[in-house]
């Protein structure tokens, strides 16, 4: 339910959890909603991510709206000033100015609504999430499904061996995993990480 607040207060929800769980949908959803009320409604995705479309926020499911592409958090700042609602996506590729950003946002009295990845490929908390969430008034966790067991799944497994943190990429390198099917990257004596085999990679060749 949304809150019911004061004319001109603003405030920040933030939907977090692993890919494939619903993020983009959600927020989407909200959007949607916003606009259909004929509130203005200002929404960011950053350049990096061209997976399914270059002006359109896009669901895994297909769903999509229109947005603008941005470089950084800032330009967010400057292309929002005129809307009552703000929608970000794929928070995890901006930097800690996203959190300055949505703060100064909100205290300009505007919904700010963002979605993002809140842990990474290692199972470690991906900023600026965490530093997201610890200053929003409404937090919604998705969860997708696991596949290799079915239960809920909170885990983004790399299945390429890309040891970059930031891997743009869908289904072609990612799944859901839960807590149990999880499979984090191990890391030598030197500190260097290095991907462990896929249990399902393990079973498979055993199978044969």
């Amino acid at each position: 339910m949304l809150p019911i607040v004061h004319r001109n207060t603003g405030w920040i929800e933030v939907i977090c959890g692993s890919m494939f769980s619903g993020k983009t949908e959600e927020l989407i959803r909200r959007l949607r909603r916003a606009l259909i009320a004929r509130q203005k409604v200002a929404i960011f995705k950053p350049k990096i991510d061209t997976r399914y479309s270059e002006d359109h926020i896009v669901s895994h499911s297909e769903l999509k709206i229109p947005s603008q592409v941005v470089e950084n958090a800032w330009e967010i700042l400057e292309n929002s000033l005129e809307a009552q609602v703000v929608g970000i996506d794929e928070a995890q590729f901006f930097d800690n100015d996203l959190v300055t950003v949505c703060q100064k946002l909100a205290n300009m009295g505007k919904r700010v609504i963002v979605a993002g990845l809140d842990q990474d490929y290692r199972g470690e908390p991906f900023e600026p999430i965490p530093q997201l969430l610890a200053v929003a008034e409404y937090i919604t966790k998705t969860h997708a499904i696991c596949v290799v067991c079915g239960n809920p799944a909170n885990h983004t497994q790399r299945k390429s061996a890309d040891k970059d943190r930031v891997v743009v990429g869908a289904a072609d390198i990612y799944e859901a995993r839960c807590r149990n099917c999880f499979e984090p990257p191990e890391k030598d004596n030197n500190g260097t990480i290095k991907l462990k085999r896929s249990s399902r990679e393990n079973t498979k060749e055993s199978s044969q």
